[in-house]
């Protein structure tokens, strides 16, 4: 710890407790989750050498004699070379220790160390991050009194002049290991609680309070069911990996699988070895909806199964991780934040539909999941295994360099075709001068022909809301978010219009607010539009609808799906939500109704983003004897990534889209970080922009680091939240950065350090963004 830092930071008049130096004190350094965020040094005392453990939070005076609460990251023994630089008489001792165990499992503190590093933030922020607000609250806990003997006093009681209910009570005491509750005991001894106090009158018993979690959810195993029979490209993918989790090896398996090729079950055999030696599994997946089923298929397999998702109370998401921490779990399934599960004994990790955006956390700490889970799976030498129908093209480049071990499934696992995918040319109608439908008449006839057939239909729309633009026709005026660069989106329920970036809701107007014009176009298709138009169309037809707004309550994900599995539901339409990991035999026909919702977007994802979501919802189709098919409505039916998708070929799409990804550095051939200057008012976040751009300049030039600073431009999105935006792009060669030069990092930490700004203007750094938006 630099000392002039500190004794800026700490009122460094000597105090009564400042002491002679010695050589035999410890020294714990503590960050804080907000700034100063240290790590500090304190003085360990006494009282607290025995107890204190890295992971466990401490009060700590701070700025005088305030008190603030932070995480022991590490303690500084005399053998350790950081603290013989420190002088005992400069630190101030620890109040109080918060926590009687470590919060933060001790292998996971280096991982810390890690993302603090290689993301850019503040350590106690990603402490924070790791630990679920309702586990470092004690969400679902409460003091109890517990009673035991009183270790000092004899267990020679014959010469005591003691009651029967007495005795029994006390050789009660003396035959458990662990205290009891004043309830348990009495219920034990059939004595009444007038007995029990008599004895700790006499100091015979002893009472003690102690927090307990209280038990809120069962881990029930559901109905089991038998493995299912592998076929060849299965048992070759999993010979693979038991013999990396025998050899205990951290490597990388890419399970690249078409869909239906029964990726999930080469996960669960997988996991069945780990457990049979005495080992765990931590499994994620991207969508909550996907939660409920693969939690249900795990269940069926696996006796101690946990959950944990952002839909839990925080009562029930503290019990599992209490649960998990304990060992006491045998498989962990969650989403993105489930990667920091505290499983004491880790043998495996999965993680499905692994190119999924959503695995990007888009605050700080904004880690990628995949990649927390690499530290993890090479510092605890385990095996990591990605799986996907469309895997990252940042993944498939490793398997290709043999980073990874790609293992191929090529086909579905009951032996099925993969579906028939046609695309419609929706710039047929437009040319006739026909009016563009919602749904095609080749769609609507394909709907009715599923049904009658006696199979169902899945449609896919990734646009929630019910008209995505509204606009004057007389002077043409848009309304946009008041906050955002963005138009607002018309929600038919409530009449009102939404961000769906910042949350700002207003009533749908009936005249423009510009001219008075009193009859305003609600324009274009959200997913509450083309379900009030489908119910027109095919009221005979049960259907339901799942997106954000209509999953929004516990369990309505489950609902729904059991729904649309029972055959109560015959026509399911919804956002990306229905569109990966669902397994639903009797599905003849998916349909894409907009395919290029997101294919022209500012962003050099973009078409691996469109070829992944109209690949991975096509494989809904077809995976039983009946067949399927799927119809994609698009006006570019030319673009390479939908020309690939309807052809089921992720090979071709990846080869074309890595040529181009080649040629500009972008990942997976470069690394890419992203600043992201906001203010409210405009010349403030441009020149902000433009001094961090030239700093980064002159940081290039000092460390000679071989990269593209590209900006400061507008962000696509420029204003968002009520802040003007302005982002800069730093683009360097792979090569460049795996070799002995500067990572990117370095160069932004060292552009910016003792950078300051007005208070109204704030950045951000993203490390390996996901969008550019």
């Amino acid at each position: 710890m630099n000392s002039d830092k500190q004794s800026n930071l700490f009122d460094m008049t000597p105090e009564p407790w400042e002491i002679d130096d010695e050589s035999d004190f410890l020294v714990a350094q503590i960050a804080f989750s907000e700034p100063p965020f240290g790590p500090w040094d304190y003085l360990i005392p006494d009282e607290l050498e025995a107890t204190l453990l890295p992971g466990m939070r401490v009060a700590v005076p701070l700025g005088g004699q305030k008190e603030r609460i932070g995480y022991c990251v590490r303690i500084l023994g005399p053998g350790d070379p950081n603290r013989a630089q420190i002088d005992r008489r400069r630190l101030k001792p620890i109040s109080r220790q918060i926590d009687p165990e470590p919060l933060i499992q001790r292998d996971l503190l280096p991982l810390a160390d890690w993302i603090s590093d290689y993301y850019l933030t503040p350590l106690g922020s990603v402490l924070e991050t790791i630990v679920p607000t309702s586990v470092r609250e004690q969400a679902g806990t409460r003091e109890m009194v517990f009673l035991s003997l009183d270790e000092n006093s004899s267990r020679d009681w014959n010469h005591l002049k003691l009651t029967d209910q007495q005795r029994r009570v006390l050789e009660t005491l003396a035959g458990y290991t662990e205290a009891l509750t004043q309830k348990e005991l009495c219920e034990l001894t059939l004595c009444t609680t007038a007995v029990i106090s008599g004895l700790r009158r006499r100091g015979l018993i002893v009472a003690h309070q102690r927090r307990v979690q209280q038990r809120t959810h069962e881990l029930r195993p559901e109905q089991p069911m038998q493995d299912l029979e592998l076929n060849t490209e299965q048992k070759s993918a999993l010979a693979a990996i038991e013999h990396a989790l025998v050899a205990r090896e951290d490597k990388t398996f890419l399970l690249l699988g078409i869909t239906g090729s029964g990726k999930t079950e080469v996960y669960i055999r997988a996991i069945q070895q780990a457990v049979a030696r005495g080992q765990q599994a931590i499994v994620l997946v991207p969508e909550i909806s996907l939660t409920p089923q693969t939690r249900q298929r795990f269940r069926s397999r696996f006796e101690r199964v946990a959950v944990l998702h952002s839909h839990q109370t925080a009562a029930e998401r503290a019990w599992h991780w209490q649960s998990i921490a304990k060992g006491q779990v045998d498989v962990v399934i969650g989403a993105r934040s489930a990667v920091f599960a505290p499983v004491p004994r880790l043998g495996l990790i999965v993680i499905d539909e692994e190119h999924d955006g959503s695995f990007k956390q888009d605050q700080q700490p904004r880690y990628h999941a995949r990649d927390v889970a690499l530290w993890r799976s090479k510092h605890q030498r385990i095996p990591l295994i990605l799986g996907s129908a469309t895997p990252s093209l940042e993944s498939y480049q490793r398997g290709l360099g043999h980073e990874y071990q790609l293992l191929h499934l090529s086909k579905r696992a009951l032996d099925f075709p993969l579906p028939q995918v046609s695309t419609i040319d929706m710039r047929a109608d437009f040319s006739q001068g026909k009016a563009i439908q919602p749904i095609s008449k080749k769609l609507r006839q394909e709907i009715r022909q599923a049904i009658e057939a006696g199979g169902q239909v899945i449609l896919l729309l990734n646009r929630r809301g019910y008209a995505t633009r509204v606009q004057c026709p007389a002077c043409g005026e848009a309304i946009y978010c008041p906050d955002c660069s963005i138009p607002l989106t018309h929600h038919k329920e409530g009449s009102k219009l939404v961000c769906h970036y910042c949350d700002f809701q207003m009533p749908a107007p009936r005249d423009c607010p510009k001219c008075g014009f009193q009859a305003i176009r609600f324009s274009g298709l959200g997913t509450q539009k083309l379900e009030q138009y489908l119910q027109a169309l095919f009221p005979d037809i049960p259907s339901a609808r799942m997106d954000t707004d209509t999953m929004r309550k516990p369990g309505s994900h489950e609902a729904a799906l059991a729904k649309f599995r029972s055959g109560e539901t015959k026509l399911l339409m919804g956002t990306q939500m229905i569109a990966k990991g669902l397994d639903f035999p009797n599905v003849t026909l998916v349909g894409v109704v907009n395919a290029d919702s997101a294919l022209h977007f500012p962003d050099f994802r973009a078409a691996e983003r469109t070829f992944g979501l109209v690949t991975q919802v096509a494989g809904r189709s077809g995976r039983g004897p009946k067949g399927g098919r799927v119809l994609v409505q698009t006006f570019s039916p030319e673009h390479p990534a939908i020309i690939a998708a309807s052809r089921h070929d992720y090979v071709g799409f990846a080869s074309y889209e890595l040529n181009l990804r080649e040629q500009g550095w972008y990942p997976p051939f470069g690394h890419l970080v992203r600043l992201i200057v906001r203010s409210e008012a405009v010349h403030l976040a441009l020149q902000a922009s433009e001094t961090i751009a030239e700093r980064l300049k002159q940081a290039q030039a000092t460390l000679g680091l071989e990269c593209k600073i590209l900006g400061p431009a507008p962000a696509p999105v420029e204003k968002l939240r009520g802040k003007f935006r302005f982002h800069i792009l730093l683009l360097a060669p792979r090569h460049a950065a795996d070799s002995n030069t500067p990572r990117l990092q370095e160069l932004v930490k060292q552009a910016t350090e003792n950078l300051k700004f007005p208070d109204e203007v704030a950045w951000i750094v993203d490390v390996d963004p996901m969008d550019l938006l």
